[in-house]
């Protein structure tokens, strides 16, 4: 048999002789069946250009059997695993339970849960999951937003190294509430170099792991992007420093979800990419951040975005967002933006070449 560069230097790279965990993953969120035959399919699709292989299908979790099925033959195809977990009453079968079983199970192979899907983003946008919906003020409302969602997600931590879960605002406080790590959601419009610089962000200033996942650009047919966007922005999130980076699959299109040969193209080439360019990991970092006040819930959308989804904009918001942006038109992705945190500013403070705060004057 005769063995490409490519597929030595995967070997080298990914499975290597101590049989350490890898630096980064690339990977596919199966969301779209309940079938467990559709999981073993896209599997065997994708798993030799991937490495991981995130089951977000609330039908295959709910289903014990399914799930045991779905996660053998994951890890026995040699891809590491994260399964989504909603909330623990709903299982006919004790989630916590299972999960420490998992972690037996599967060791290492397992990396861990995810679990609440978009905290922030629902409650920018006061959605069906929205922790709180009261609050005296944006501190009261951040206090209470942490500790809420430190609830939900702290029980798996008995069990698992990693609580993940996706968004597309709030980060900072998913961070603070105790996520090992945030995907930001690359999709729709929003802007690559500031979302990375929230998540990002927050990442470093908390010592925690992030990474991306490619979400819709279309509400429709055909969902997502093209070969070439796909692979742009995979290799961004590569080379901004991510640990993670997923491409979300639902609804069900075609044989594979919405992922067409196009798609698992820019996964294939995105995979020579990254064991071609190991020194391309996080080769653009952070070196400037703008400081927010502490606890400003700020969207992040468009200039006169709601703050924690309770509040309007307000007299800070425009200056805010004229600050990020003309700081964008500078740095590009080497910004990031935190807040004044008394928890980690010393770590911030000694992180980032130059600090812009939100109360000087920017230019």
């Amino acid at each position: 048999m005769v063995l490409s560069v490519s597929t030595i230097a995967a070997a080298n790279w990914w499975l290597n002789s101590s049989g350490s965990t890898p630096e980064f993953f690339v990977g596919v969120e199966f969301a779209y069946s309940g079938n467990v035959n559709d999981v073993k399919a896209l599997v065997d699709k994708a798993k030799d250009y991937t490495n991981l292989f995130v089951i977000g299908s609330i039908e295959i979790s709910f289903n014990q059997t399914a799930l045991n099925e779905s996660c053998d033959y994951v890890v026995d195809s040699g891809l590491y695993l994260i399964v989504f977990i909603t909330d623990s009453e709903t299982y006919s079968y004790d989630v916590f339970d299972w999960g420490a079983e998992a972690k037996q199970k599967y060791g290492d192979m397992f990396l861990g849960v995810y679990r609440y899907d978009e905290p922030g983003g629902h409650q920018l946008d006061l959605g069906p999951s929205i922790l709180v919906d009261n609050a005296e003020n944006y501190t009261d409302m951040a206090d209470k937003f942490s500790s809420y969602l430190n609830i939900l997600i702290s029980y798996h931590k008995n069990y698992s190294d990693t609580v993940i879960t996706a968004d597309y605002g709030l980060y900072w406080f998913d961070y603070k509430a105790g996520y090992t790590a945030v995907l930001t959601e690359f999709g729709w419009n929003h802007s690559r170099p500031l979302h990375t610089g929230l998540c990002r962000g927050a990442a470093e200033a908390y010592n925690r792991d992030w990474g991306a996942i490619v979400t819709w650009t279309y509400n429709n047919t055909p969902f997502i992007y093209s070969r070439e966007e796909l692979y742009s922005d995979l290799k961004l999130a590569y080379n901004n420093g991510a640990k993670y980076a997923v491409v979300f699959n639902y609804p069900v299109t075609g044989s594979y979800g919405i992922l067409t040969e196009d798609h698992f193209g820019a996964l294939k080439d995105f995979w020579n990419y990254v064991n071609s360019n190991p020194q391309e990991h996080g080769v653009i970092q952070g070196e400037v951040a703008y400081v927010l006040p502490k606890d400003y819930g700020f969207g992040f959308r468009h200039a006169e975005d709601k703050i924690w989804g309770l509040w309007e904009a307000d007299e800070l918001s425009q200056k805010v967002w004229d600050d990020v942006n003309t700081l964008l038109d500078q740095y590009g992705s080497r910004l990031d933006i935190v807040y004044d945190d008394p928890e980690v500013m010393g770590a911030v403070k000694n992180r980032y070449d130059k600090l812009f705060f939100w109360n000087e004057t920017i230019a």
